[in-house]
């Protein structure tokens, strides 16, 4: 090492530079050295230019200026770079500099020194240092200086821990590991400082234009001072992931149909639905919602009701679907019309293919008709939907379930099969007395209800399970004259998989819960009168992330007159011909693949309406691409990549409750199987919505721009670079991460 050295840092106001300039000085002190280090003042707004300075000796520095004749450059941001910065590097110096260029083009530009490269706000911002808008580098760029100028790490390593900047020592291990490096020439002679600015002509004096009185200024325009060395980064609007869209598994555009309802047009709210479900108005009523699982809002004041605002889009209007003219009408045959059958259905009948539908069943709905009360879902909203999809010219084979021989033939007879047969298996229980007369499983009595009507039950009503069809078996059987109905779960009620709103109208109606309960065996002569339930603890996680339930041997006796078993369902493969063979959605047979797909629950097993939307959707896409069609399948965006709510700037929004639905009176919806749940009011809810990563055209951006040069301009935003400094303020204040910077 020289006796002394003298580093030079240029930087922008915002980015660290002074404070890297410092960690360098502690690097070198650290080590024994005499130091010296400071930085420029004054013009350190973020995004403007700033220059640090560090003398290393072994001697005391009395030297109290600038730094003119650097040894070493340390450049934190490449677009400064220019002759400026190079002015006065003495021969044989070095360069450190943070890009994404390759080494090869800064070597070959400045090949009379010793360059270093290193992309340390890309590390930055993987190890989150700074905020969204300004992405600090210093702590970064300091680990790439330790590996050329032969720091060592553990030193750095120290310093960080003295300074507080153990958080970020990662980071810099990153960039120390990164840093790449080309050694200069060591050509004498020095960089040149720029020449002086030649001498203007002066300039003939004008009239100035006359001063208005106060009251008649009505705008101030911004400051005409280009933007120049200033710019580094610019503020680009741009669309980012919401979580709602993210969480939603149908694949529906959620946050564009909550903000049509914002700006009052439920007419292109209908429109947006079209596009993906065929089931927007049933979606509003039973779905579990896990696109408001996902609202950013629930940090806030709580989640944007945005089932609610589905459905009330969808009673107020279909969108009739537009039909397409296929060049090459291809037929397919869809087994099954629940929700994923005619999803898939929607998406081939309105891109012009012919379909036809096989439906055991008299009428079309699979388990939303057979498996939902009317309570919950009126079959006017089953029957309206389905037509809509209908009058895309589909056909139907009712009242006959197919066997295996007619499954096998229908690739015969049609260009791909699709299967939506739904989760057909039912969990029995292995325990004593599961065989009495009064044991049976929910699915089979709410089949009953919703085809037959008219069930009648009488005394004590058990309901084992936790899921939606548990609450439905309940409530029904209330309904159906039950006295007294209890719900037995092996977990705690918070656990419990049904949507909560049917959870908490199920306690209304005075529907008791029993947590950690098991069942263990059943007692009667001739017929149930009692089932045994053992106490459960709760052990560690399984694989669902849940605690494992661990059935005691402490048992109580719970006296009743009918037992209705809801322990979950599964996919029945029996109903495959000999030799065809199930695989992530796609059947072959013998190894060959046939143009046959499963949707929905039979491909999935996740067993809500809209995951078999979103399911059937892809199911069909499947099928036309293997006949040979453009066709890209649809897929769920990633989760990861959606805006969090860390992002969302809280402060912009007033908190306001969330809106429910009008839910009738107990006495009164616990009488009867019409709807008990009305609906929201009106669509006010959506003035709730953040609008993650989308913008709103809110003018904050425009009110916060220190320099005046953000405009409205069709059909959002415009800002004029000629003067913008990207300082990332309108960035920072976006209230919904709908802006980003990027390099200029």
């Amino acid at each position: 090492m020289d006796h002394s050295m003298e580093i030079r840092l240029h930087g922008r106001g915002g980015q660290g530079g002074v404070t890297c300039a410092k960690i360098l000085a502690a690097c070198y002190a650290a080590q024994g050295r005499s130091v010296q280090t400071f930085g420029d003042y004054a013009g350190e707004r973020s995004g403007a230019p700033v220059r640090a300075y560090t003398r290393v000796s072994d001697e005391p520095i009395t030297n109290r200026n600038k730094v003119y004749e650097p040894d070493h450059l340390v450049v934190l941001d490449h677009h400064l770079l220019g002759p400026d910065v190079f002015a006065g590097l003495r021969p044989g110096g070095s360069v450190l500099v943070n890009t994404p260029e390759p080494l090869d083009e800064l070597a070959s530009q400045w090949s009379q020194f010793t360059i270093g490269v290193v992309d340390a706000t890309r590390i930055a911002r993987s190890h989150k240092i700074g905020t969204r808008s300004v992405v600090i580098v210093n702590t970064t760029i300091a680990g790439a200086y330790a590996r050329m100028h032969d720091v060592p790490l553990e030193v750095l390593e120290k310093v960080y821990e003295k300074l507080g900047f153990r958080g970020n020592f990662a980071a810099a291990r990153e960039a120390y590991e990164s840093v790449r490096t080309h050694r200069g020439s060591a050509q004498p002679g020095r960089v040149a400082a720029p020449a002086p600015a030649p001498v203007l002509a002066p300039v003939p004096a004008r009239k100035l234009p006359e001063v208005a009185d106060l009251v008649a200024h009505r705008e101030s325009p911004p400051t005409p001072l280009k933007t120049g060395n200033w710019s580094s980064l610019r503020p680009n609007y741009t669309e980012h992931l919401a979580p709602c869209n993210a969480w939603c598994p149908a694949g529906n555009d959620v946050v564009a149909f909550v903000q049509s309802l914002h700006g009052g047009d439920a007419k292109k709210g209908a429109e947006i639905l079209a596009r993906s479900t065929p089931f927007p108005g049933v979606c509003g009523r039973v779905c579990p919602a896990p696109c408001m699982e996902g609202c950013n809002r629930a940090e806030h004041d709580g989640t944007v009701n945005i089932r609610g605002l589905e459905r009330w889009i969808a009673d107020a209007g279909l969108a009739p679907y537009g039909r397409e003219t296929a060049a090459a009408p291809r037929r397919v045959a869809i087994v099954g019309s629940g929700p994923a059958g005619i999803a898939a259905a929607f998406v081939l009948g309105k891109r012009g293919h012919r379909v036809v539908i096989y439906e055991g069943e008299a009428e079309l709905g699979g388990v939303l008709r057979t498996g939902i009360p009317t309570y919950r879902l009126p079959r006017a909203v089953i029957d309206r939907e389905i037509g809509a999809v209908l009058a895309l010219g589909v056909e139907t084979r009712l009242g006959r379930f197919l066997g295996k021989q007619e499954i096998a033939a229908l690739p015969r007879d049609h260009d791909a099969v699709i299967l939506a047969t739904g989760l057909q298996k039912l969990t029995q229980l292995d325990v004593p007395g599961a065989k009495l007369p009064g044991v049976e499983q929910g699915i089979h009595f709410l089949h009953r209800v919703n085809l037959e009507g008219g069930m009648r039950l009488s005394g004590h009503v058990v309901v084992l399970g936790g899921g939606n069809t548990a609450m439905d078996c309940a409530r029904s059987a209330l309904r159906c004259g039950a006295q007294r109905v209890t719900v037995a779960y092996r977990r705690t009620r918070a656990e419990m998989p049904a949507i909560r709103e049917e959870v908490d109208q199920a306690v209304e109606e005075s529907i008791v819960l029993l947590e950690q309960r098991a069942p263990v065996a059943f007692a009667g002569t001739g017929r149930v009168e009692a089932v045994d339930l053992a106490e459960v603890e709760m052990g560690p996680p399984d694989q669902s992330g849940r605690r494992r339930p661990v059935v005691t041997s402490r048992t109580q006796r719970l006296p009743c007159d009918h037992v209705l078993l809801a322990l979950g369902q599964s996919a029945d493969t029996s109903l495959l011909p000999a030799g065809w063979e199930l695989r992530d959605g796609r059947v072959s047979a013998n190894g060959a693949p046939l143009p046959v797909f499963a949707a929905g629950d039979l491909a999935t097993g996740d067993g809500t309406v809209t995951h078999a939307i979103g399911s059937g959707r892809r199911a069909a896409d499947l099928a036309l691409q293997a006949l040979g069609l453009p066709v890209a399948p649809f897929a769920r965006p990633d989760r990861e990549t959606a805006v969090p709510a860390t992002d969302v700037r809280f402060d912009h929004f007033a908190g306001r409750p969330m809106a429910h639905s009008l839910v009738l009176p107990v006495a009164e919806r616990a009488a009867t199987f019409g709807e008990a749940d009305a609906g929201l009011a009106n669509a006010d809810e959506a003035h709730r919505c953040f609008s993650c990563g989308h913008c709103t055209r809110c003018d904050t951006c425009l009110v916060y721009c220190p320099e005046g040069i953000i405009r409205r301009e069709a059909p959002g935003y415009g800002v004029d670079y000629t003067y913008c400094k990207g300082c990332g303020i309108c960035v920072e204040e976006c209230p919904r991460s709908a802006m980003e910077l990027s390099d200029s």
